[in-house]
């Protein structure tokens, strides 16, 4: 019987440490991998943050010695209000500067007086097979959605992904339902989460979590 019982406590302890949140340090250079973009350290409000400066086509901030399979990841973003300059998000199973998945937000279309322009706030893809342009001509509206709710578009957000399998689900401001939910695309199974902004974008970034998914 207390065989039994040391395996479970065992067997409970690897799944508790599988599980394990990572809180990467966004003021320990060290640890990041920059394509494409400058970086700046600052403290705002109390926070951590790793802003991103803007550049021409996409840039990619990436966790060195991290593989991400599936889990949740979570962080506060801020992007601007200015039309097609600003495309902020997290990328995931990231081989390499080309490869990689990333759930996106376009804050400029946030509170856009266009309606189709709300609709499309939250972006899914997986490059460089299904970019977004791509997507919405062949299954308009099915991979892009409006964000609910609706947050500041010059302010802070908090962002939250959930990758289990062929699933992504996004999640804004502590909502219990989800803005965005759609079955992953390409054949990436893992890689590295970097930090991301596209074409002409800068952005801000801080409290970034990372919790594995329990095997």
């Amino acid at each position: 019987m207390k065989s039994l019982v040391t395996l479970f406590l065992i067997y409970l302890f690897a799944c508790q440490a599988s599980a394990q949140t990572v809180r990467p340090d966004l003021h320990s250079p060290d640890i990041w991998n920059v394509t494409n973009r400058k970086t700046e350290i600052i403290t705002e409000s109390g926070k951590k943050v790793l802003r991103v400066n803007e550049a021409v086509n996409d840039g990619l901030v990436t966790l060195k010695d991290h593989s991400f399979v599936n889990g949740t990841i979570e962080f506060d973003v801020k992007g601007r209000n200015v039309l097609q300059k600003s495309f902020v998000g997290v990328a995931f199973h990231v081989q390499d500067a080309k490869h990689y998945e990333v759930v996106y937000f376009r804050p400029f279309n946030f509170m856009n007086p266009d309606t189709a322009r709300r609709l499309r706030a939250v972006q899914y893809v997986s490059m460089p097979d299904y970019p977004w342009e791509k997507l919405r001509a062949d299954t308009p509206g099915k991979y892009e959605k409006r964000v609910n709710p609706v947050p500041d578009a010059e302010d802070w957000f908090h962002a939250k992904i959930i990758v289990n399998g062929k699933s992504v689900k996004v999640f804004v401001n502590n909502a219990t339902d989800p803005c965005l939910e759609v079955e992953r695309l390409g054949t990436l199974a893992s890689g590295n989460i970097a930090l991301w902004t596209g074409n002409s974008s800068n952005g801000s970034f801080a409290n970034l979590e990372i919790t594995p998914a329990r095997e």
